[in-house]
């Protein structure tokens, strides 16, 4: 599944304390990029069809992604697309 949009805004960009003590930087960042164009990694699919159907009403995005070692993280861009978040499960 994949979407048509392209460069989705970020807006400020941040990530957890727990986040960046557990996550191999390379991969979080992939995971922006994938983020960013529209590709929602390993959510569900019901996430996946909100996400796609966010783009048009502007609600909040949600990807899950894992790292290299495992690791489930969440990527969350709010609906006014003012800030970006990349956080652990447990960090929400």
């Amino acid at each position: 599944m994949k979407t048509q949009r392209n460069n989705i805004r970020l807006g400020q960009t941040v990530i957890t304390p727990n986040a960046m003590e557990s996550l191999h930087p390379e991969d979080v960042l992939g995971a922006m990029r994938r983020h960013a164009a529209g590709d929602w990694g390993d959510c569900c699919p019901e996430d996946w069809e909100a996400n796609n159907q966010a783009l048009s009403d502007r609600s909040r995005l949600f990807s899950v992604y894992h790292d290299r070692t495992g690791t489930k993280f969440w990527i969350i861009t709010e609906a006014d697309r003012s800030a970006t978040t990349v956080l652990l499960p447990e960090d929400y």
